[in-house]
């Protein structure tokens, strides 16, 4: 039974400590926040008994193999790093760190140690995604010349998710004091991940950041600075094309993923909202060398339905049962943190810049 210490119980830390609970190789035996109401609170509903206001004495005291890692991404780092000096295997919420630096001490860190590590990108939990991914890679579609994806979401635009003017829990995601990189390190971490990895890395790219004033300039002690909205063209090492955009004012779609690969041979698309829902399939098409009567002939897509598969909870599990570290890795959520700190570079700059 693998023990785990869960550090930080904010909104998050409820749906890992219920994935690792209900796994029949784990427990979540501790738990740690500076906020004993709001960690006491967390204990008792998850019936956990030990409980600590610091990380240093969850590590010192607790009997755990592992931790998982929720708090604020200002934290990732030195909490993450501590884990690791401790000998302690490490699962952590994306996006990695604040910044390539900091996430690339966080690689380093793990260096001759044999800890199995782990950064939380959701959505790879989609067995749809998954399969996607092995028809891309297996050169199904061929050599890959264009791509475009979107995230998007509507919480500045519609009251779907609740009133975001009223509500603590999204107005430091708008605000770079309270330590939000906005859109971009919010859920753009999420789509340049699932755009890139079918494909492959990304050599150069030119982005554009923008903050909308109308929403307002501040809310109680909130600064409304953070990016709303990005636009990016990439340019793939093989070669490929493509757009990664995203945005939250993003009216009529409330959590919306979306990703069209084209192949000289064929092409695969998959779009959802919930990747576990809706998720369990893609699309894929050859439809190349067939001969069309007429213009009334319509291009066929098939839909490839998907079999479960282990999410990143259980695959963090199994890693440290079996020895083999699963994806996605501390080192894919560097590369991943890389491209976004290029993004804020060439948004700066208004021109393109190598990876």
């Amino acid at each position: 039974m693998i023990k785990i210490g869960i550090v930080g119980t904010g909104g998050i830390a409820d749906w890992h400590v219920t994935e690792f609970q209900k796994n029949k190789n784990s427990t979540v035996v501790a738990a740690c926040d500076i906020s004993s109401d709001r960690l006491n609170a967390f204990c008792d509903n998850f019936n956990i008994k030990e409980r600590y206001n610091s990380v240093e004495e969850l590590l010192d005291k607790a009997d755990i193999d592992a931790v998982t890692n929720t708090t604020p991404d200002s934290f990732h780092k030195d909490i993450s790093i501590q884990v690791i000096n401790k000998n302690k295997h490490i699962f952590c919420e994306k996006p990695l760190a604040e910044n390539y630096q900091d996430a690339k001490e966080m690689c380093d860190a793990l260096k001759n140690k044999n800890l199995v590590n782990m950064v939380n990108f959701s959505y790879r939990n989609s067995s749809g995604y998954q399969e996607l991914v092995k028809t891309v890679q297996s050169g199904k579609i061929g050599n890959i010349i264009h791509m475009d994806a979107n995230y998007y979401q509507s919480w500045l635009s519609s009251k779907y998710w609740g009133d975001w003017k009223t509500q603590d829990k999204w107005l430091w995601r708008l605000s770079t004091n309270h330590g939000s990189m906005g859109t971009l390190g919010d859920i753009g971490v999420h789509i340049f991940d699932f755009a890139s990895f079918p494909i492959g890395p990304i050599n150069k790219l030119n982005a554009r950041l923008k903050t909308f004033q109308s929403k307002g300039e501040k809310i109680k002690d909130y600064i409304l600075d953070a990016n709303d909205t990005f636009i990016s063209m990439i340019e793939f090492e093989n070669g490929a094309l493509g757009t990664i955009t995203s945005t939250r004012f993003a009216t009529g779609y409330s959590n919306r993923l979306e990703l069209r690969i084209f192949g000289d041979k064929g092409a695969v698309k998959i779009e959802f909202d919930d990747p576990l829902t809706e998720g369990n399939q893609f699309m894929f098409t050859d439809d190349i060398n067939r001969e069309f009567t007429s213009r009334k002939d319509k291009l066929k897509w098939e839909i490839i339905e998907t079999k479960p598969i282990m999410n990143n909870f259980e695959k963090f599990i199994d890693s440290i049962l079996n020895g083999k570290n699963h994806q996605p890795n501390f080192i894919r959520g560097a590369e991943i943190q890389k491209i976004l700190d290029k993004c804020s570079e060439s948004s700066l700059s208004n021109s393109w810049v190598d990876i």
